[in-house]
């Protein structure tokens, strides 16, 4: 157990664990996962991810895993136990049921759950539960049972009235002597030394041996007088965890002295302690009153921060039995007695501001600052060397009375004399600033901007008599990395290849042995030497390790540190060695301590879990499962997720996880700190889902695995292949069939397509005769029509002329009526009536008129037929006058006919308009023709 500092300590809230803020109980399964009694469930943390598990009741005071892995749990009103089922999800199971009806009543809060002899006890204020093969039976308290607590493989109780007692074949046998304690409550029984050590609420620390109780006389049980105690551990066989009521924890020897005191001002969240656990790699876990607390014993660093009353750290330097810390602040001291649990760090007056170094030369503690160069001297005060700028460091010339420091403005002289110390004169000539530089006593060489720089000397080191730039070491090597002093020697190094300057020949040189010390390392960004010869390297952004001298050689330390990583203060890393085991590195936010002789745990290889497997909406919990059996995902679901898990508590961010998916990666991903991984669109086939973890340390576990199967979709099923081929055989077969019943089909159609056609054409040709002579007969017709219509035409034409005549001869005949016979002989006037006679003969014996109407009316019958039946008032004179105007007659020729007028055949043909209602628009004869 160390004593300087404070371990690592990392907080979980309740809105982390997402659960109630007190926890009261801490178990850890085989497999690494913790659990927490907290008061609204079981919490589960596997490393990656909290879970949080529900009973009756909900608040669970006590936790119990058995050597099967079943998670006994006690409530209120409720005990029973929680075990994965077929899916590996976590059920909860309560043995409730199992008690006498009349105990169920009266449960209140289980306690305390205790695993001795295959039996189960779930202990109560009034009776204590004990399941064993499927029964429970119970055992009633004496009087009233406070807690119990199994030791040394026995089961202990504290009843009220007869104090503790064992249980032992299922009787309650009193320890004599302990009935003084039962005005107290007894919040922790531990072995010691071959005793017990009772641990009670308000009544401090006894130890009960030879059947005598007696109070432990030490400073732990002063510290529990004063702030109360809820129990403790044995840790490690050689020291005692104290929970407090009031502050925190503190952790003891077998003497009882205290080694650490931790509380809320140095990192824990809340100052009560309800309950302790010591997992499986040596380190503490808290369950607070508000919370859960990790502190990371099972370490070879512990840290001196906020608590100590520290910043960003650029230097620290022990001188004079005090440790001295140069910060951002300025330059804090603490007297080194290998003790810090109690006492912060005292600030030295004078240095507010920037302190960029400590660092003891000629037994003189200089401080280059912001504000100048200082001597700290022994009692406190500040001596100053230079106010006029600031500075980064101190180096001695050799040889001389001189130190060449480098300053804000470049590099000044810094004299030794009998007065002291005092500013000699600033080097003109090179006017860049770095804190990285080192001096052989003739020259100074200093990197900037990818350039190193050989500042030579002027002989009364006023001046650089000659300035040399370097651009690269090599000629197969671009750009300088570095330059460092190791063993009184300036080296140069790029890529870990390592470089001595030749000045005769004015060219760098490669050191071999120093290149082969660091061929394996990661590419260094620098390296320093340390006042015991070791090699501290530093890589990537803000990582270290060390090369620690031992036996004429360098042993590689690397894992230790990869604790510190992303917390170095870049680019002006500090590491101070004051001995084997004390061991100080600069943090951006204090000091880590390092002790590499410290005895931790062996660290176990690290696990892999795959924690759920998650497809077609269904989730297999893995992690919970005994056996990783193969599992059967349909076509339809193969989108599959997986997250995995891994119980490392220490450095949970520097933990990284690898994965292939076999059957479908070919190679392992890149490392990642997101334990997620989703694949979509799988094909069918066997796959297998393989894991590993990779720890702070860079070690790998072994990989997890998870078989799945995705089995084809119906149609690539081997059974649907099956298929194929039956088909397709008979389908061979049916389509062969078929095609010669088709082909003997086609020779019957053919036949009987070649009839059809043969019996179509023969019936074509005799419908095409039979038309041929239709058409003969309708161009007879119309012929023969065409021939009426021209005679009627003629014998219109015939009767006109006719008429005309008949017209001639009345007008003759009027003529010869007004002629006065009388004046005329009687030979003459008989030769004048026997004209007018034949004339009159003529005219009466004239029947083509009568004729001509007859023609008209037969050849126009289905006219006038169908006139007769669209206009059924229509009168024999208006159908007259619509066969004349059918004919195209002219008006003329139908008052001649019709013997009126031509006014006469308007108002007929007015009249025959409005009988057959005919708009005034529409044209009569075009209407008469389309009957």
């Amino acid at each position: 157990m160390k004593n300087i500092g404070l371990p690592k300590i990392l907080n979980y809230k309740k809105s982390d664990y997402k659960g109630g803020s007190q926890n009261w109980d801490i178990e850890q399964s085989k497999k690494g996962n913790l659990y927490f009694a907290n008061t609204s469930g079981l919490i589960e943390y596997n490393g990656t991810s909290w879970n949080k598990y529900i009973l009756p009741g909900y608040t669970v005071r006590a936790i119990k895993i058995s050597k099967s892995g079943r998670i006994y749990a006690g409530g209120y009103n409720e005990l029973g136990y929680f075990e994965p089922d077929e899916k590996g999800k976590l059920v909860y199971h309560t043995l409730l049921k199992l008690a006498n009806p009349n105990t169920k009543k009266t449960v209140d809060f289980v306690w305390k759950i205790h695993i001795l002899n295959d039996e189960v006890f779930f202990q109560t204020f009034s009776r204590t539960y004990i399941y064993k093969d499927n029964k429970i039976r119970v055992l009633e308290a004496p009087n009233r049972f406070q807690f119990s607590f199994v030791v040394n493989n026995k089961l202990y109780f504290q009843d009220i009235s007869k104090g503790l007692v064992e249980y032992r074949n299922g009787k309650l046998l009193p320890l004599k002597g302990t009935e003084q304690l039962n005005d107290t409550e007894i919040w922790g029984l531990l072995p010691f030394k071959g005793n017990l050590l009772i641990i009670t609420l308000d009544k401090g620390l006894f130890i009960y041996r030879n059947n005598k109780l007696e109070s432990w006389d030490c400073e732990a049980n002063a510290f529990i007088l004063k702030n109360n105690s809820l129990g403790g551990r044995i840790f490690n066989n050689e020291y005692i965890v104290l929970n407090s009521v009031l502050d925190g924890i503190v952790i003891c020897n077998n003497e009882g002295k205290i080694v650490q005191h931790i509380n809320n001002k140095k990192g824990l969240q809340n100052n009560t302690a309800l309950s302790s656990f010591i997992d499986n790699t040596g380190n503490l876990w808290l369950g607070l009153d508000n919370g859960i607390s990790y502190i990371n014993e099972n370490s070879p660093f512990t840290y001196l921060g906020s608590s100590f009353d520290l910043s960003s750290v650029y230097a620290s330097a022990k001188y004079d039995n005090k440790l001295y810390v140069a910060t951002n602040q300025g330059v804090f001291s603490h007297v080194w007695e290998g003790s810090f649990k109690e006492e912060s760090f005292n600030f030295i007056k004078g240095t507010t501001g920037q302190a960029w170094n400590v660092n003891v030369i000629d037994d003189i503690l200089f401080c280059p600052h912001n504000r100048g160069l200082f001597i700290i001297n022994k009692n406190g005060s500040l001596t100053i060397v230079d106010d006029k700028k600031g500075y980064f460091g101190l180096k001695k010339l050799k040889g001389t009375n001189y130190f060449i420091a480098s300053n804000y403005h470049g590099f000044s002289i810094i004299e030794k004399s009998a007065k002291g110390y005092k500013f000699r004169n600033q080097v003109t000539g090179f006017n860049l600033a770095d804190n990285k530089y080192d001096t052989d006593g003739k020259n100074v060489w200093i990197k900037k901007n990818g350039v190193i720089y050989k500042l030579t000397f002027s002989d009364d080191y006023k001046k650089f008599s000659k300035i040399t730039t370097y651009n690269s070491i090599d000629k197969e090597i671009e750009g300088i990395t570095s330059l460092q002093k190791i063993r009184n020697t300036i080296y140069f190094q790029t890529d870990n290849r390592f470089f001595t300057y030749n000045a005769s020949k004015d060219t760098f040189v490669e050191d071999l042995n120093m290149s082969a010390l660091f061929k394996d390392l990661p590419k260094i960004r620098y390296c320093v030497e340390d006042n015991k010869g070791n090699i501290c390297y530093f890589y990537g952004d803000s990582s270290m390790g060390m090369l620690m001298k031992e036996d004429g050689g360098y042993n590689n330390v690397i894992a230790p540190f990869t604790a510190l990583t992303g917390n170095l203060v870049y680019f002006y890393e500090s590491v101070n060695t004051i001995d084997s085991r004390n061991i100080f590195i600069g943090l951006t936010e204090g000091l880590a301590h390092y002790d590499p002789e410290f005895k931790s745990l062996p660290a176990s290889s690290p696990k892999a879990y795959i924690r759920n497997f998650i497809f077609n909406q269904d989730t297999l919990f893995k992690a919970n499962m005994p056996a990783l059996k193969n599992t059967k995902i349909p076509y339809r679901a193969n989108n599959v997720k997986f997250t995995f898990s891994s119980p490392i508590y220490d450095n949970p961010e520097n933990t990284a996880f690898s994965y292939k998916l076999k059957g479908f990666d070919e190679q392992w991903s890149h490392r990642t700190n997101v334990p997620v991984k989703e694949y979509t669109n799988l094909q069918e086939g066997d796959y297998t889902m393989m894991v590993k973890v990779i720890n702070s340390y860079g070690t790998e576990s072994e990989p997890a695995t998870a078989a799945f199967t995705i089995t084809p979709p119906f149609y690539r099923h081997y059974i649907a292949y099956i298929s194929y081929i039956v088909i397709t055989v008979f389908s061979v077969f049916y389509i062969r069939r078929t095609m010669k019943q088709k082909i003997r089909k086609k020779h019957y159609y053919q036949t009987l397509e070649q009839r059809r056609l043969y019996l179509e054409k023969e019936s074509k040709i005799k419908q095409e005769q039979y038309e041929l002579e239709k058409e003969i007969e309708r161009l007879k017709n119309e012929q023969l029509r065409v021939k009426i219509l021209t005679k009627d035409k003629e014998l219109v034409n015939n009767s006109l002329q006719v008429a005309k005549k008949n017209k001639m001869l009345n007008g003759i005949i009027k003529r010869l009526k007004e002629i006065d016979t009388e004046q005329m002989d009687d030979k003459l006037k008989l030769q004048f009536n026997k004209l007018q006679k034949t004339i009159q003969k003529e005219l009466n014996t004239d029947k083509s008129w009568n004729n001509l109407e007859k023609h008209i009316k037969n050849v126009h019958f289905d006219f006038l037929k169908r006139l007769k039946e669209k206009h059924p008032t229509i009168t024999p004179r208006e159908m007259d006058l619509a066969t004349y105007l059918l004919m195209n007659m002219s008006t003329k020729e139908i008052a001649e006919i019709m013997n009126i007028s031509d006014g006469g055949v308007e108002l007929a043909r007015y009249r025959l308009r409005k009988k057959l209602n005919l708009p005034r628009k529409e044209n009569l004869t075009g209407f008469l023709m389309s009957i």
